[in-house]
């Protein structure tokens, strides 16, 4: 039997992840090696009390003093979803930042995500800069990853997203990018669940061999670049503001919507169809997986959701049956495939993004590297003296 039909066959006993991950591993009290990670991590990646509020305004002091004499302090990413358009509302509203915003048009946009960035950029006056991936290439790059049969179908997308804005930030001369990933609701991120979309060599390797003409505008980036470009050059400094206070989706949610009419898409980076059709259907029927098990076990592990209310939240279907055979068809037409060639393409065995070439060896050591780096500037943030 196939992964995608196993059922689980054990969940963890103090978060929802379950033996659906590969790399799973329970204690003897059946707590998974997952949230366990991730607690032992909180105290270092997230200050929700009046530390938090320290390294907030030492942040805020440092780009505004690096900001002198250019037209901005930071760059964000604007992708219409509560957390890039929270950040946003954080850094102008209450930090008083000047921000360029950069949207990266990758052919997905829901109609909703393409109203909350609108509304967004209007009531905070903020510069919005746009870059269009050409239509043509991403399609044809998403079509070559559908037919690799792997697990990680975003990669065409948020290497896009993320080689795009790194770039503009050079192009543009800002130093620092303020991310909207935060350990309140996305501190699960287990090894067996995903594979990096910064991996450029990877992507590059999977067109080569399922694709078709060669690509003249996508925007890879491969790992050494990007290490060149943030600890070599060190042209730009990632910072995560969100987790320097007790960020709460639900609370976001009605600021957003009282403040600037921000409207909801339904699901966790479902702004774009086409990772709704990635969680809701591709990755379910293929891998067994349920995304939204490591969304509610991290807002368990942030205290903001119970074990129980997450369990009766999985108890319920992500969507109709009408619903996702809705979505499939959306999502096969606009690839230019049948509904019965996108069926068989999520019917074929899963691969292993192993089996292609990678760089998996290098992103592993930027990534302890990272971490080590990330502690060492919210030490130096922490100890900084705030400056009027």
């Amino acid at each position: 039997m196939t992964v995608a039909g196993r059922l689980p066959r054990r969940i963890c006993t103090f978060c929802v992840m379950d033996d659906s991950n590969p790399v799973i591993e329970f204690d003897t009290a059946g707590q998974c090696n997952c949230c366990r990670d991730a607690l032992a991590r909180r105290d270092q990646e997230w200050w929700p009390g009046p530390d938090g509020k320290s390294r907030m305004e030492a942040l805020a002091g440092l780009l505004k003093r690096e900001g002198q004499g250019r037209p901005y302090d930071a760059m964000i990413g604007l992708s219409g979803g509560i957390d890039s358009a929270y950040l946003a509302h954080l850094a102008v509203r209450e930090l008083g930042l000047r921000v360029l915003a950069v949207h990266v048009d990758g052919g997905w946009n829901s109609e909703p995500a393409v109203r909350n960035i609108e509304s967004m950029v209007r009531e905070l006056d903020i510069d919005l800069h746009t870059y269009v991936v050409e239509w043509q290439e991403m399609r044809a790059l998403q079509l070559a990853f559908l037919k690799a049969s792997v697990l990680n179908q975003d990669i065409p997308q948020d290497h896009a997203f993320f080689s795009t804005l790194y770039r503009t930030a050079s192009s543009f001369g800002i130093r620092h990018f303020l991310s909207g990933v935060n350990f309140a609701s996305e501190c699960i991120v287990p090894r067996g669940w995903g594979y990096p979309a910064m991996d450029g060599k990877h992507a590059q390797a999977i067109y080569r061999r399922f694709g078709g003409a060669p690509l003249q505008s996508y925007p890879f980036m491969g790992l050494l670049e990007f290490l060149w470009m943030t600890r070599v050059r060190k042209q730009l400094t990632i910072h995560r503001p969100l987790n320097y206070l007790d960020y709460n989706k639900e609370h976001a949610r009605v600021e957003l919507t009282r403040g600037y009419g921000w409207r909801d898409y339904g699901g966790k980076h479902s702004e774009s169809r086409f990772t709704k059709f990635y969680q809701d259907i591709f990755l379910p029927r293929k891998f067994g997986f349920d995304k939204r098990r490591l969304h509610l076990s991290s807002l368990i592990v942030s205290g903001q959701i119970t074990r129980q209310a997450a369990l009766a939240e999985l108890a319920e279907p992500v969507a109709s049956p009408d619903q996702l055979r809705r979505e499939s068809r959306f999502i096969a037409k606009k690839l230019g495939l049948s509904a019965s060639e996108l069926e068989r393409l999520i019917d074929e065995p899963p691969v292993s993004h192993l089996d292609y070439p990678n760089q998996m060896w290098l992103h592993s050591r930027l990534s302890a590297i990272k971490s080590a780096l990330r502690w060492v500037a919210s030490a130096s943030l922490a100890s900084s003296p705030k400056r009027e």
